[in-house]
């Protein structure tokens, strides 16, 4: 789930009250609190909206929750964040800018601008930059990267990339940074836009899966941005399609021979791929076999929707109709923007959905 946004001049005294809200609405056994929870509270991320009910939160689990909901790692850092703001905590600033250290600065300018023997001497001059880390708070991805991570301009910062991109990045995967800054490399390279407009997505892809970056990391990251092009690339250097990667491909006979032995949670995330792509038979099976269309997706996955919103929002009327005929509720707002399934199809000009979602309301 995106992370909210906090206004240009936040109160802890509001913030506290949210903290308030929500154990109000957790005492109330509101799914989407429950949801809110699961996501952004670390000790729940497995949980079931049953198990969520049946503890009982402090105040400080709710403002631990309510701080990751704005990109925080806890409610500390989001109090001085608050009080006592440095150049870290200019959040409209590209990410680039707010970065203190002067040498890790002027080392993702050099990547920024192609410089390759000016980066390769200041990697040689300076062997510890390959591995330190930068933080970034105010959001939910790229909150702790190294040099490695900037190769991919996700998030956009500049909306370029140099045209010898991969050669930066052969640089600075010869100086030997960690197996998870090249998984995560991997998984920003495949999901980004901004290497898929440079064409140089797939280059980037071979090349870090040479240097030892898993390509089943990024291939779930991948399907779920919508970057099937990295996703058959990744395939082709090794991922494994497991049963969420096979609704979303459409891939039906090789998702129904895994579906017996699948477990809750490829199941859940299958359903919601299976909506967002408009595989219904794949969908079908999951209902079948007792899947909730009433779910929220889970984290990760577009958690902040339900699938009758991303199967409205991608046009997929088959699905749509499945939904609902198999219990689908057509009022529960995602958690983002309050809106109903059908509000999703008319900000996406899906008329005909739109027009069957609401005569269904009726």
């Amino acid at each position: 789930m995106p992370t909210k946004r906090l206004p240009e001049n936040p109160s802890l005294d509001h913030l506290k009250h949210q903290a308030k809200d929500l154990l109000t609405r957790h005492s109330q056994r509101d799914l989407a609190t429950a949801q809110r929870i699961r996501e952004f509270h670390p000790d729940f991320r497995d949980a079931t909206d049953k198990q969520i009910f049946a503890t009982r939160l402090s105040l400080s689990d709710a403002q631990l929750a309510i701080a990751r909901e704005y990109g925080f790692a806890s409610w500390t850092r989001l109090k001085r964040h608050i009080e006592k703001p440095d150049s870290r905590d200019a959040l409209a600033h590209p990410h680039h800018q707010r970065i203190e250290d002067p040498l890790f600065r002027h080392a993702v300018d050099l990547i920024d601008s192609g410089d390759t023997s000016g980066l390769s001497l200041l990697l040689k001059k300076n062997p510890s930059l390959i591995r330190q880390r930068v933080l970034f708070e105010g959001e939910n991805y790229f909150r702790n990267p190294t040099l490695l991570e900037f190769i991919a301009e996700n998030p956009v910062r500049r909306g370029v990339l140099p045209a010898n991109v991969v050669e930066v990045a052969t640089i600075i995967l010869n100086a030997g940074p960690e197996q998870s800054a090249r998984d995560s490399a991997l998984q920003l390279v495949g999901t980004g836009r901004v290497p898929r407009e440079c064409k140089v997505q797939i280059p980037l892809i071979e090349t870090l899966c040479i240097y030892g970056a898993d390509p089943n990391a990024a291939l779930q990251p991948a399907i779920l941005h919508g970057e099937l092009d990295a996703a058959h690339a990744l395939i082709r250097l090794g991922a494994t399609p497991d049963l969420p990667v096979l609704a979303a491909l459409g891939r039906t006979d090789e998702f129904l021979a895994l579906l017996p032995a699948s477990s809750a949670s490829q199941r859940h995330l299958a359903m919601a791929l299976a909506a967002q792509y408009g595989n219904a038979d794949a969908l079908r099976a999951l209902l079948d076999r007792g899947e909730d269309p009433n779910r929220y997706n889970p984290p990760g996955a577009h958690s902040h929707s339900t699938p009758l919103h991303q199967a409205a929002l991608a046009g997929r009327l088959s699905v749509v109709q499945l939904l609902v005929e198999r219990g689908a509720n057509l009022d529960i707002k995602d958690l983002l923007w309050e809106a109903i399934p059908a509000d999703w199809a008319h900000h996406a000009n899906k008329r005909k959905i739109e027009s069957y979602l609401r005569k269904q309301r009726r």
